[in-house]
């Protein structure tokens, strides 16, 4: 890759871009500073210079010109990210999209809608709620976040167990490469010719080139949802609720788990009305016809206390339904009350291992010193534990930081991943060398250069170097040759 320009070239790049309006160009420190870090706050750089094209063609002239002149180009939606994968280059160009926020077009017929990146998520569902229908996928920011950064990071949501992730809910996008070429993935029908491109770009987190469009599917919104709530006195008993109510055949359109920590936080800042004594609280949500919504929750709820709920609650009118999910959607601001830091962990394991795994966590925070607030996707095993910590104090973040990867390497030995659905930025990069083997990191490496061969589109995250992997000291761990003690004793 061609080494990046000086602070002294900044007029001579801009001349390039002389046909981009003014207002598109943020040149100063004061303008650069909101732009230094996405929602992963512990690392911050300052870019080199901020675009904001109004225009997919706007996005074609500065990829052109950022390659011709060998500048390296950092991709960023709304900037609520959590892995890092938006974080500036202090010799590069941040190139942002928010600007770019229009819903070009609605097809109720088929049930689909054209939008560019920096559409909001809620506002896809707000738009088309008229017609009875909504867009799946549900982060918890999804009031902010916008649609080309969940395409980029494969976002999921509270719902994302029955109804998918992104890739699942996209049926198309427009993508521009490093020189500008603008290129059309996927089909409005249901198969695409060819190899599945749609599937390779989403969750590519920048690196193989810049969204300007996606079309994303549908869904009629269902007749009617019941919400059940049970709480635990263990949260090894509640992890392993989530097994039995999943291998009794039940798809719930969501199940999701908070520990005590995590759940006096959302209750204290949201007022849900959630068990302040429960040591673990489960929601789960089913949805349909009344009649199959009626004959699930009653197995649910059988379920639930078999495993040894010590209170069961069902939502009676859908105020009270909207409020414990608002909850839970309000966990990680809630928690972020709890200490002037957290870090917020992403990787996915197997159900069948969520009770120990969570009791290793508590136990590892003990020894860290470090409180861990439980937050995660319990139906498919992605967990998000908040290690909360002070940046101020001194060796606290470098403990945060050896926590979660200590957490991340579990979740590979188990037999999981690092990440289900926040993608890999910078925060995961090590751990990468640990889930892929060097031929897969070859090949990586291969796809990256078909489509940026100089590098270019966002350097440094994802997937790591062989080289990076060397200094890490490991590459490749096959489930089960990492050992944890804390473990053996299950």
């Amino acid at each position: 890759m061609r080494p990046g320009p000086q602070a002294r070239d900044r007029d001579a790049f801009l001349a390039g871009l002389a046909a981009l309006p003014e207002d598109c160009i943020l040149a100063s420190e004061e303008e650069r500073r909101p732009y230094e870090c996405d929602g992963l706050s512990a690392y911050r750089e300052l870019p080199w210079l901020v675009l904001l094209p109004r225009t997919g063609e706007q996005v074609q002239l500065i990829l052109r010109h950022c390659s011709s002149a060998g500048v390296a180009v950092v991709a960023r939606g709304a900037g609520t990210g959590l892995s890092g994968g938006a974080l500036p280059l202090d010799n590069g160009v941040l190139l942002s999209l928010a600007r770019l926020d229009r819903i070009l077009d609605i097809d109720y017929r088929n049930r689909l809608a054209r939008v560019q990146p920096g559409v909001r998520n809620l506002a896809v569902s707000e738009a088309v709620a008229g017609h009875g229908l909504y867009y799946a996928p549900d982060p918890s920011s999804q009031i902010a976040c916008s649609i080309g950064g969940n395409v980029a990071e494969n976002a999921g949501g509270v719902h994302c167990l029955k109804y998918g992730l992104t890739v699942h809910n996209i049926a198309a996008l427009k993508l521009v490469t490093i020189d500008g070429e603008l290129l059309e993935i996927g089909a409005p029908a249901p198969d695409a010719p060819g190899y599945d491109l749609l599937a390779l770009l989403t969750g590519s987190e920048g690196l193989l080139g810049v969204i300007v469009e996606v079309t994303v599917r549908l869904l009629p919104r269902p007749q009617h949802a019941g919400l059940v709530l049970a709480a635990f006195d263990s949260v090894e008993s509640a992890g392993d609720a989530v097994a039995a109510v999943i291998s009794a055949g039940i798809l719930p359109a969501g199940l999701e788990m908070m520990d005590h920590l995590a759940l006096q936080a959302a209750e204290d800042f949201v007022h849900a009305g959630y068990p302040l004594d429960a040591a673990a609280l489960l929601l789960c949500e089913v949805d349909g016809s009344r009649a199959e919504v009626e004959a699930q929750v009653d197995r649910v709820r059988r379920l639930l206390a078999d495993a040894g709920a010590s209170e069961i609650r069902l939502a009676r009118e859908e105020d009270e339904r909207q409020r414990l999910w608002a909850g839970r959607k309000a966990a990680f601001p809630a928690v972020g009350r709890l200490a002037p830091d957290y870090y917020c962990m992403d990787g996915t394991i197997p159900r069948h291992h969520l009770g120990r795994v969570l009791a290793t966590i508590d136990r590892w925070s003990h020894e860290y010193g470090l409180r861990v607030a439980n937050v995660f996707h319990a139906g498919d095993g992605n967990l998000h534990p908040l290690i909360l910590y002070d940046a101020n104090q001194a060796g606290e973040l470098e403990r945060a930081e050896a926590l979660g990867a200590r957490i991340l390497e579990l979740c590979i030995a188990v037999g999981g991943t690092i990440t289900g659905e926040h993608g890999v930025g910078v925060e995961k990069i090590d751990q990468m060398c640990s889930q892929f083997a060097e031929a897969e990191l070859r090949q990586f490496h291969a796809i990256k250069k078909a489509f940026d061969p100089d590098g270019l589109l966002n350097p440094g995250k994802a997937v790591p170097t062989l080289a990076r992997c060397a200094e890490f000291g490991r590459m490749h761990v096959h489930h089960g040759e990492l050992r944890f003690p804390e473990l053996e004793r299950f």
